[in-house]
C-alpha cells in the first residue's frame, strides 16, 4: 500500500477536515474491459464512515459500500489491475494519481475544481411506478426485460455520460426549489426523459422540463411516453426555438441544434439568465460563410479539412467569449468518444457571481476578428 500513500494520506486527512468530494477512477488498462470508470463518494451509515463505490459499466451500474480501510484496499486494486488514472477531488486542492505500464505510481496536485460537497446521507432507492428501463424500452434502448440492445449501446453511454455532467453541474449550483428546465430540439426525446427520470427520481429535484421539437410526430410519439411513464412534469411543444417566449428558464439545454439555432437557444438562456447552460453545437456555418473566397494568409488554412475544424472551434470560442461576457464561467470538452460522433464537442455556461473584465473579453474577441477576417459572430448579433 505504500506506493499510494499520499493518496490514502489524502483520504483521511480530507475526511478529518470534512471537505471530502469524490474520487474518480479512469482509463481502464483494456477497451474490452466491462468496467469503464468507478466513481467513490465518502457517506455515513448509521453514523459510522463508509466510501461508497458506483462501479460504471458499459450497460449498468453497481453500487458497493466498504469500510475506510477496506476501501482502500480496493482502490489499490483497481488501479493496479483494472486503471490507470486516479483522481480525488476536496474541497482543498485536487490530486492526480498515474500508474504506468510498469507500475510506477506517480502523483500531482492541482487547485481545487469544487467549492461544494455532496450529502453524506447514503441515499435509499425511491419507491417509483416505473424504472429507468421502462421509458429506455419505449425508446427502443432497451428490450423487454430491461436488457441494452446491442446496437444501442453507445446511445446508453452517451446517456451516462451526459448524466455525469449534469450530475456535476446540479451539485455545485444555485438552483431554485422548483428547477424550469428547456431542451431546445429535443428530438427523439432520449436525453430529455434520462434527465428527467435522474433529477426527478434519483436527485430528488421537483422539476418542470420542456423539450422543444419542429416535429409534430416527434412531439406527439414523446408526449405519449411521457404519460406511459407517468412523468407528469415533462411535456414538449411543436415550435421554434424562436418562438419559445417563456421566460423563466433555470436550466437551458440544446444539443446538436443546427448552426445559428444553437446561438438563438443560448441567447434565450443569456436573456432569462439561466443558472446552467449545455450546448453541443453542430453544423458551424455563420462564420465560414463570411469568410467565404477570402484568401488566408494563415498556412493551416489552405487545407478544406483545417478550414473546417478551425472554424468551428473559432465558433464554438466566441459562443464561449460571448457567454463569459454575460458574467457565465465557460468550459469547452468533449461529449462523447470520437469512435462514436464527430460532433462530440460540449460547451457549457454556468452564471457566475464574479463580474467579468468586458474590456478584456472584447480585446480577444477583436484579436480573433482581425485574425481570421470575420465581422461578427450571430450570437453576438442577438446580445446586442
Amino acid at each position: 500500500m505504500s506506493n499510494f500513500l499520499p493518496l490514502f494520506e489524502a483520504i483521511d486527512s480530507s475526511i478529518q477536515r470534512n471537505d471530502f468530494v469524490k474520487i474518480t477512477l479512469s482509463k481502464p488498462l483494456s477497451k474490452r474491459n466491462e468496467l469503464v470508470n468507478v466513481y467513490i463518494r465518502y457517506i455515513r451509515i448509521k453514523e459510522k464512515p463508509y466510501l461508497s463505490f458506483t462501479y460504471r459499466n458499459k450497460t449498468n451500474d453497481q453500487v458497493k459500500n466498504y469500510a475506510v480501510e477496506e476501501a482502500k484496499n480496493i482502490i489499490q486494486e483497481l488501479l493496479m489491475n483494472a486503471f490507470r488514472f486516479a483522481t480525488f477531488f476536496s474541497l482543498q486542492e485536487d490530486l492526480q494519481c498515474f500508474v504506468s505500464k510498469k507500475k510506477v505510481v506517480t502523483f500531482k496536485t492541482q487547485h481545487a475544481s469544487f467549492k461544494n460537497k455532496p450529502p453524506e446521507v447514503h441515499n435509499q432507492p425511491k419507491e417509483r411506478k416505473v424504472t429507468t428501463s421502462d421509458y429506455l424500452k419505449y425508446l427502443g434502448v432497451s428490450d423487454k426485460e430491461g436488457k441494452i440492445i446491442h446496437k444501442m449501446a453507445d446511445k446508453y453511454r452517451q446517456i451516462n455520460k451526459y448524466l455525469e455532467i449534469i450530475d456535476d453541474l446540479v451539485s455545485n449550483s444555485n438552483l431554485p426549489k422548483t428547477v424550469h428546465i428547456v431542451d431546445m430540439g429535443s428530438g427523439k426525446g432520449y436525453l430529455t426523459f434520462a434527465l428527467y427520470d435522474f433529477l426527478k427520481n434519483k436527485k430528488g429535484f421537483d422539476v418542470e422540463i420542456i423539450g422543444i421539437e419542429l416535429r409534430q410526430k416527434l412531439v406527439d410519439y414523446c408526449n405519449d411516453i411521457a404519460k406511459k411513464c407517468g412523468f407528469e412534469k415533462l411535456n414538449f411543444e411543436c415550435k421554434s426555438i424562436e418562438d419559445y417566449t417563456e421566460k423563466r428558464i433555470d436550466i437551458l439545454i440544446a444539443l446538436h441544434a443546427c448552426d445559428t439555432a444553437t446561438d438563438d437557444a443560448i441567447y434565450k438562456g443569456i436573456q432569462s439568465k439561466a443558472e446552467i447552460i449545455v450546448t453541443a453545437p453542430c453544423c458551424h456555418k455563420q462564420i465560414r460563410q463570411q469568410l467565404k473566397g477570402i484568401q488566408q494568409e494563415n498556412p493551416i488554412l489552405k487545407y478544406g479539412i483545417f478550414k473546417e475544424r478551425q472554424y468551428e472551434m473559432l465558433t464554438d470560442t466566441m459562443r464561449a467569449l460571448l457567454l463569459e461576457k454575460q458574467d457565465y464561467q465557460t468550459k469547452i470538452f468533449e461529449f462523447v468518444s470520437n469512435e462514436h460522433t464527430r460532433k462530440n464537442v460540449m460547451l457549457v455556461g454556468k452564471k457566475s457571481v464574479k463580474k467579468t473584465d468586458k474590456n478584456l473579453i472584447d480585446t480577444k474577441i477583436n484579436k480573433l476578428k482581425a485574425d481570421f477576417g470575420f465581422i461578427e459572430h450571430y450570437l453576438e448579433r442577438l446580445i446586442e
